[in-house]
């Protein structure tokens, strides 16, 4: 369920993300390197996705896991705090299948499902998102009030692999930073290595 807009601080949390068009987009990750970062998350690799909309911008504390492995993610507009929420899971869309599903987030009601193209345009009570079913998986782009049905279509037919760049943001490596090797002042340059006492050789 998509909930009301709320301040985000935004230096730390708030992460630019390339939106790029078609034709232009970066060349994806490796998926090894994404299933590493993914694995280490609990979630499973091939759920992990990026999009964009223009003037929105990725909230790295909203990255994580949804449901069991899938994953999820909210982009924010800075101008208006309207957000767009990917979430990715497990399934199929199917014509029969869509009304029996509640919007993601929300906890049941009737949906009205209208087939767009690849997609699926779905509104559960006040709650809108696109489903665009994949190999296995269904990728749901929903939006909180101000987002337009256009900008929700873009952000969800423009959902796609991420790329080196945008997996970073999503998914940071977990590898710790190098680091430069202690060098003690004790120690003296020759011989067996026992420390020097005297006043002003401490490191």
């Amino acid at each position: 369920m998509m909930r009301p807009p709320r301040a985000l601080p935004r230096a730390a949390l708030l992460i630019p993300v390339l939106v790029t068009g078609c034709g232009t987009a970066a060349q994806p990750a490796a998926e090894a390197e994404v299933a590493l970062r993914a694995r280490a998350s609990g979630i499973a690799p091939e759920h992990v996705y990026a999009t964009g909309a223009a003037g929105f911008t990725l909230a790295r504390q909203s990255v994580g896991v949804y449901g069991g492995d899938g994953f999820s993610a909210v982009y924010v507009s800075e101008e208006t705090g309207a957000r767009i929420r990917l979430t990715v899971d497990r399934g199929t869309m199917t014509a029969a299948g869509c009304p029996g599903r509640p919007v993601a987030g929300t906890s049941g009601g009737t949906t009205e499902c209208v087939r767009d193209g690849d997609a699926w345009y779905r509104v559960t009570g006040g709650h809108r998102e696109y489903a665009v079913p994949k190999d296995g998986h269904v990728v749901h782009v929903g939006g909180s009030a101000g987002v337009s049905r256009d900008v929700l279509r873009q952000a969800a037919l423009g959902a796609h692999r991420p790329s080196a760049g945008e997996l970073d943001a999503l998914l940071p490596s977990a590898a710790p930073a190098p680091t430069a090797p202690l060098v003690r002042g004790d120690l003296p340059p020759v011989g067996d290595g026992a420390p020097r006492n005297e006043v002003g050789t401490s490191g």
